[in-house]
């Protein structure tokens, strides 16, 4: 068995997406902690000074329809987990690296649209200090910076390579459903927490459909493998036989 073959003593899902775990493991740790801290530079200091007059969104009316719901706090945060399942399944380390170019293309593009259009969210109407967790998240992460959303678009980037990544591992529905659902709770927690408002999110959304599409057309070739011999494998030890 080589480096490129999954354990053949798991279920094949299993064995690929575990392979896949750890191939380059420490590079996809340091690399991925470097790109988020570099986009949250570019970020915080585009939110502290803005090129332009900031916009305010206008809110829709399904806006008002969505109450405060402080309990999706847990899966707004949970993005920064989230972003990183797509570049720690990748094999090769030529697969990580243009994952990574494309994903960077994603966080540059949405600065630039920070810098030139800066936007906010309308100011909340309500108390907010009784939420623990909300009074830190409003001083470090401000209503600007709106549209498009940033956490919407790099997870609908993430979501479409996660779907893709376990449809090529034969991974069972439950987990790509499970996927679906981290996304989903992701893109809604934006809303139910006040950060951005619906214009944001579609605007958010496109924006990572924009990316995802070509970056799964223009990159490199999944490395090909043989599927492991296993029954011929243990055919061969016992018509061989112990060594003398």
């Amino acid at each position: 068995m080589t480096a490129l073959d999954p354990d053949p003593a798991l279920a094949p899902w299993t064995a690929e997406v575990g392979l896949r775990m750890r191939r380059y493991f420490v590079w996809k740790l340091i690399g991925t902690t470097a790109w988020v801290w570099a986009f949250f530079i570019g970020y915080f200091w585009l939110l502290r000074n803005p090129a332009y007059p900031v916009t305010v969104m206008p809110l829709t009316a399904l806006d008002h329809l969505i109450p405060f719901q402080p309990v999706t706090l847990f899966a707004y945060l949970s993005l920064w987990l989230y972003v990183g399942v797509a570049p720690g399944l990748q094999l090769t380390f030529r697969e990580l690296l243009v994952y990574g170019l494309w994903a960077g293309a994603l966080c540059l593009t949405g600065l630039g649209l920070f810098y030139f259009w800066p936007t906010a969210v309308p100011t909340i109407a309500f108390d907010v200090s009784g939420y623990p967790g909300f009074k830190m998240l409003q001083g470090v992460d401000a209503s600007g910076n709106a549209c498009p959303s940033m956490h919407v678009a790099i997870a609908m980037f993430t979501v479409i390579w996660i779907e893709h990544l376990l449809r090529g591992a034969r991974a069972p529905s439950g987990l790509r459903l499970f996927n679906l659902a981290w996304f989903l709770a992701i893109t809604w927690s934006t809303l139910a927490i006040k950060q951005h408002v619906v214009i944001d999110v579609l605007a958010g959304g496109l924006l990572g459909l924009v990316f995802a599409i070509p970056s799964l057309r223009w990159r490199p070739r999944a490395a090909s493998r043989p599927p492991p011999q296993i029954g011929a494998d243990i055919i061969n030890r016992m018509s061989t036989g112990p060594a003398p």
